[in-house]
């Protein structure tokens, strides 16, 4: 919406305004994308026009709406995936995406997979072996391997950590005296 009240305010007509894509029937002039960039940097925005830099954000569009927002990842490998969704050839995909970013697609991946599996384990709806089915993992040795790769921790100790950090309602303002020292302070 505040994409399209910027357009408007610069009297511009678009045809489409989606997440991350802007389609505007004229011609900008040099001044009126200047104040679409000013525009869009004050509300923390930024215009994209590199042709490069837009098929990356593309890229992690993609890769961020199959594993965090949507229900059940593709039943296709991620290479077909991200390959069909685009419409490029993968090969090409990914060696902008690592010439560009520093790191694989595949990688990219991988930390979005154990994000996601983090929010997983602190909703604690699922177990773990519904958590690595659900993200693809072939078990959940594969998924705990991949997880304290990338955080350190094991699934598990990071679920205690979780734990550790909350206490019961019940528990809340019921604190020892030894906890508290001499001064009041715990």
């Amino acid at each position: 919406m505040l994409v399209k009240e910027e357009l408007k305010k610069l009297g511009l007509h678009f045809i489409l305004v989606e997440l991350g894509e802007v389609e505007i029937m004229e011609d900008i002039s040099v001044e009126q994308e200047k104040q679409l960039k000013e525009a869009l940097s004050h509300s923390g925005l930024e215009l994209i026009d590199d042709k490069r830099a837009v098929l990356i954000e593309k890229i992690k569009m993609v890769i961020t709406e199959m594993i965090h927002y949507s229900d059940e990842l593709p039943k296709v490998n991620y290479s077909d995936y991200i390959s069909e969704k685009l419409n490029y050839d993968y090969t090409y995909l990914s060696n902008l995406f690592s010439e560009v970013r520093g790191i694989t697609i595949q990688q990219y991946i991988i930390v979005h997979k154990i994000e996601r599996a983090k929010e997983l384990i602190l909703y604690d709806e699922l177990n773990l072996t519904q958590i690595s089915y659900k993200l693809h993992y072939s078990s959940v040795a594969h998924l705990s391997n991949q997880f304290k790769k990338v955080t350190g921790l094991t699934p598990s100790h990071f679920k205690k950590l979780k734990d550790r950090r909350r206490s019961p309602i019940e528990e809340i303002g019921s604190l020892s005296q030894e906890a508290i020292d001499s001064n009041g302070r715990l």
